[in-house]
């Protein structure tokens, strides 16, 4: 019978109060230190220290024990849906979670896929989180979020078109991106005017706002939007194109760059010259747009906010009675280029 190697004799699991003994402090002290706690004042030779002497022993905190005993973590928890995924969207979350490293926070993604609001908030509360920012495409109802407030969620904070009554509102409100492109299609003497739609509904959460506000837009000066359904394939594109001129449009916005760069090859591979025949208008201002020819004009999308945001969500925390807040973070100009 063959027999397992001998394994090493796994020595016992340091305590914080062994770090305190190495360090030659108390344990309050290195709970400080090793927590991060600002509040409290510790010369940087003794934060040295005790930071040495935790090294040296291969101690780390014990997350679970500091969330029983604050009654939360400090974690930040980010719900998934259908996330979008572009350049505005993936700089958001890349900035916010290194502020939140930054301050101590941990950024933790969830998978809700499935789950209705009811039960997407009693599973996000299971881990008492200190924050929750709900993006638009996952589900929360009031009663959700009175559920995280109880389970002591110092903060719950929705990303997205709409607010959620009782919780904060970081508004990215994605009609003033259709309503940007077609104001600048309408300066440029464009009358009847395409708004594509993608048939993927992962694009929902943008698609149907941005039509909105280009409807809004158009509707202002007198002006025609026909919705122009689209499948990301090339087929589906040639098919549009071949379309064109029975549809007697002018010009369309693309819902963004992706979409857009996808029409404008197949409307040249019909004969139709973009602009004179078409003008074409994205979003997100990406590099491939600006290196296509005709370059394309697309609507630029930037982050509007007072403070960073990692900052505003940390204020939220340690100031959980703070009445909700609305915050406007989308701010949308049309870069002209040759495409328009």
């Amino acid at each position: 019978m063959s027999q397992l190697p001998d394994q090493p004799a796994e020595g016992p699991v340091p305590t914080s109060a062994d770090v305190a003994r190495l360090a030659g402090v108390s344990r309050a002290t290195v709970s400080y230190v090793l927590n991060n706690n600002a509040q409290v004042r510790i010369s940087d030779q003794t934060r040295r220290r005790v930071r040495e002497a935790a090294d040296e022993l291969g101690y780390v905190p014990h997350a679970a024990a500091r969330t029983l005993r604050a009654g939360h973590s400090r974690m930040v928890l980010l719900p998934t849906g259908n996330l979008p995924t572009g350049p505005l969207h993936l700089r958001f979350l890349r900035d916010l979670e290194a502020g939140l490293r930054r301050l101590d926070y941990t950024v933790v993604q969830y998978g809700s896929l499935g789950l209705g609001a009811d039960d997407a908030a009693r599973a996000w509360a299971e881990l008492r989180p200190a924050a929750v920012i709900v993006p638009g495409s996952v589900p929360l109802a009031p009663r959700g979020t009175a559920v995280l407030r109880r389970s002591g969620a110092k903060a719950v904070i929705t990303l997205g078109p709409d607010p959620v009554e009782g919780a904060h509102a970081l508004i990215m409100d994605q009609r003033e991106v259709g309503g940007c492109a077609v104001r600048h299609l309408l300066e440029r003497g464009r009358r009847r005017i395409g708004v594509v739609m993608p048939e993927d509904p992962a694009t929902a959460l943008f698609a149907a706002p941005r039509l909105a506000g280009a409807r809004e837009a158009a509707l202002k000066a007198g002006a025609h939007v026909e919705v122009l359904p689209l499948r990301y394939e090339e087929e589906s594109a040639a098919s549009l194109a071949a379309r064109w001129p029975a549809l007697g449009l002018d010009a369309v916005f693309a819902y963004d760059d992706t979409y857009a760069m996808l029409l404008m090859r197949a409307l040249q591979d019909a004969g139709i010259g973009i602009p004179a025949e078409a003008a074409v208008v994205g979003a997100d201002d990406s590099m491939l747009g600006r290196l296509l020819r005709p370059r394309l004009s697309s609507v630029r999308m930037e982050l509007a906010t007072a403070q960073p945001l990692a900052d505003l969500v940390d204020r939220l925390v340690r100031h959980p009675r703070t009445p909700p807040e609305r915050h406007d973070l989308l701010r949308a100009r049309t870069v002209r280029r040759e495409s328009s």
